[in-house]
């Protein structure tokens, strides 16, 4: 093969791979904003978190029932807005000054900080698996931009209420109501939805259950926040 035909030869060759690859990218942005989409009107049936867990662990049980945001207490999600994250309203997906100080303090501690917002932790949650790659958290900042686009505040909080897992195997508000409080969600009183707050994000170590007393602490800490932060006229647009 002549110097020219080779040259051609691997031109062509380039071409082809870019134009495949190329063509992956666009079918699987179209698919993953197709199925935002879909899930901005039809609830998941089951997260990626369920699925993963259901799938590495012996005997896991799940329990869930889902909920409209009418369907419970406004309490709730002002109780998660005050405890996870309090500009949930006000960024788009992400909360620059937290992951900035997030940074600052992993340089200097042992003790890590995280800074995932609602939205990240929906995405991440929902069409992800739980593993720690790079590749992992490059598709959650591509995924929270696309909910944040397409769903809007009220539907993410919607979702993250009933995906959320509040305890071993309980997911969403409803089953860790019906499970801890023997009640419906929107039954639940201002005390009790804070105290269901305390529990995130480690819902393995704090246990509604079994409150320790750091959780009735932090508990006290998170009603008033609920409080500074407007009450349930924060979100009670939501339910209007």
């Amino acid at each position: 093969m002549g110097q020219r035909k080779y040259i051609y030869f691997v031109k062509k060759l380039f071409r082809q791979i870019f134009l495949r690859i190329f063509k992956l990218l666009v079918t699987l942005v179209v698919f993953s904003v197709i199925w935002v989409l879909v899930y901005k009107y039809v609830n998941p049936p089951i997260s990626g978190m369920m699925f993963y867990k259901w799938m590495s662990e012996e005997n896991y049980t799940i329990k869930k029932e889902w909920k409209s945001l009418e369907a419970i207490t406004p309490s709730l999600p002002l109780a998660i807005i005050s405890a996870e994250d309090q500009k949930f309203l006000r960024h788009n997906g992400f909360d620059v000054d937290a992951i900035q100080k997030a940074i600052q303090q992993n340089k200097n501690s042992g003790r890590k900080r995280g800074a995932s917002t609602i939205s990240q932790q929906v995405a991440k949650n929902v069409f992800l698996f739980p593993t720690r790659s790079y590749l992992r958290k490059g598709l959650e900042v591509y995924f929270t931009s696309l909910i944040e686009l397409i769903w809007g505040k009220r539907r993410i909080m919607e979702v993250y209420v009933n995906v959320v897992e509040l305890g071993e195997g309980v997911y969403g508000v409803e089953a860790a109501a019906q499970s801890y409080f023997k009640k419906s969600a929107n039954q639940l009183t201002k005390q009790e939805a804070a105290l269901m707050a305390t529990v995130l994000p480690n819902p393995l170590l704090f246990r509604l259950g079994k409150p320790s007393a750091y959780m009735v602490k932090r508990k006290h800490w998170v009603m008033r926040q609920m409080k500074n932060l407007g009450g349930e006229r924060l979100t009670i647009h939501w339910y209007e």
